[in-house]
């Protein structure tokens, strides 16, 4: 029982941070739920189980966060489509092929391009309109898959849904406004997180009982952060969505070392 009292907490936090930051999560959660759990004196979860719950808040964050998102404009339907779907099948690619690739190669990867999401993000601008409006959203088509596309095969690769990617590239590299690329962002990882929790609901590999909690506390903690997101400066939440994705890097580049 304690064990889930913990996990609930833990997705209590995750869902929040998921709503105000934009991302599914999954660059948090998951380094809590291997790590927290043994300093109270539990047994450690296995990668299986984390990542079966991962999923399953990755998931429900992106549902109730683009639901708050979206009653202020900030989800554009164009630019998801165009993007998820592109996502989808490169995410399924890198996923196969992770299979390939030795686990120390792997994690060389996932801690470089946090290191580089972050830097893109801390130094990118802050300038852009107060209330941008997603009819009024123009971007490049080709810029836009090509990076759903990168995000998608190397989060494959790593097993990350992509979201501490997307947003500095939707940002920097397609020239997307940052409060419509948190938004957007949440729903174009929500077509490649719902693909993988159909896998691995259907494979047996998540633990309903431990799941139970995270469905309980994600949704209002999600949908919250998702309201007050909108009343945070674009400079806060840049340099908080760097500060999340610098940590998980550094946790990585000292596990890499070690």
């Amino acid at each position: 029982m304690e064990l889930i009292v913990l996990i609930g907490v833990l997705g209590l936090f995750c869902g929040f941070l998921s709503g105000v930051l934009g991302i599914g999560g999954g660059i948090m959660m998951a380094p809590l739920l291997l790590y927290v759990p043994p300093l109270f004196g539990f047994d450690s979860l296995s990668m299986r189980t984390v990542a079966g719950l991962t999923i399953v808040q990755g998931l429900v964050a992106a549902i109730f966060g683009v639901s708050a998102h979206h009653q202020y404009d900030r989800v554009s339907t164009k630019l998801t489509l165009w993007m998820g779907a592109t996502i989808f099948v490169a995410a399924l690619i890198g996923g196969a092929g992770a299979a390939l690739v030795p686990n120390r190669v792997l994690l060389f990867i996932f801690g470089g391009l946090a290191v580089a999401a972050a830097a893109l993000i801390l130094f990118g601008s802050d300038r852009e309109s107060s209330a941008p409006q997603t009819s009024e959203l123009d971007f490049s088509r080709a810029r836009a898959v090509f990076s759903a596309g990168a995000v998608g095969l190397l989060g494959g690769l790593v097993g990350q849904g992509g979201s501490f990617l997307l947003i500095p590239l939707m940002t920097a590299f397609v020239k997307i406004p940052h409060r419509i690329a948190l938004g957007s962002n949440l729903a174009i990882v929500l077509l490649a997180g719902a693909a993988a929790f159909a896998g691995k609901a259907l494979t047996g590999q998540i633990e309903w009982l431990l799941a139970s909690p995270i469905l309980v506390t994600v949704v209002p903690a999600a949908y919250l952060g998702g309201h007050i997101s909108q009343k945070v400066p674009v400079a806060v939440l840049r340099r908080c969505l760097a500060l999340v994705i610098a940590l998980a890097a550094m946790r990585v580049w000292i596990s890499l070392l070690g």
